[in-house]
């Protein structure tokens, strides 16, 4: 009993991704969504990294909040592996979006407002990555990475989602003037898969942040033991 109330979120996160990677191959699609085709199957797994990207780096924006209200080593470890994560879901969105994008459009990148934003928010979070590592003093480096999450991550949602938005021109599907996945989905049998994808892939992520902040913990641990030892 106490292993499934400790890990019932984990074998659903298995079960759930399981069912999308499965059952997102074997659905049958709407009968008209254009140039997309089988492509469109892509839906249950690049959309839902980022719904969890954006999840998870909002969980270390609010840990880097706490931390510089008041500062605590396990705030600290939160907001940093919560992040790390974060950007490995990007980095899993980025690469499967340049599939789709070379799949449907012939070329896995193109001059469009959600894409450069994308890059740009990537890149600033790749800044937050390297601030980790440049800066030696621990009290030093946990402030400087408190305070530059907080400020990153809503430039990285305005980035993101306010101005592919606003843009006329995007032809990345839901931004701009450009067609909306609703309008293919016709037969409402892809949300089927889609928002359990959401869950599953949010929920694994979670799983492997859990992972990585009980371990980093567990070294501070030790390190601070050899010290005082």
């Amino acid at each position: 009993m106490k292993f499934f109330q400790k890990s019932w979120y984990k074998i659903l996160a298995v079960l759930i991704v399981a069912y999308s990677l499965v059952y997102g191959m074997l659905i049958n699609l709407p009968a008209d969504v254009g140039i997309l085709d089988e492509t469109i199957r892509n839906l249950f797994y690049h959309v839902p990294m980022w719904f969890g990207m954006m999840l998870i780096l909002m969980a270390a924006w609010v840990n880097s909040i706490m931390f510089l209200s008041k500062p605590s080593t396990k705030r600290d470890v939160y907001a940093s592996e919560l992040t790390n994560v974060g950007i490995l879901m990007g980095f899993c969105g980025l690469f499967t979006g340049m599939f789709w994008a070379y799949n449907t459009w012939g070329t896995a990148w193109t001059n469009d407002p959600k894409l450069n934003g994308v890059a740009a928010g990537m890149a600033m979070y790749g800044g937050y990555w390297l601030l980790q590592k440049s800066v030696n003093d621990d009290e030093k480096r946990a402030r400087l990475a408190a305070v530059y999450n907080v400020f990153v991550f809503p430039l990285f949602l305005a980035l993101i989602v306010v101005m592919p938005k606003l843009a006329q021109s995007s032809i990345h599907p839901g931004s701009g003037e450009s067609v909306n996945f609703k309008s293919y989905n016709s037969t409402n049998n892809m949300e089927m898969v889609f928002y359990p994808a959401v869950i599953g892939w949010c929920l694994l992520f979670v799983w492997i942040a859990e992972l990585r902040t009980r371990f980093r913990l567990l070294e501070i641990q030790k390190e601070h033991e050899e010290n005082n030892a």
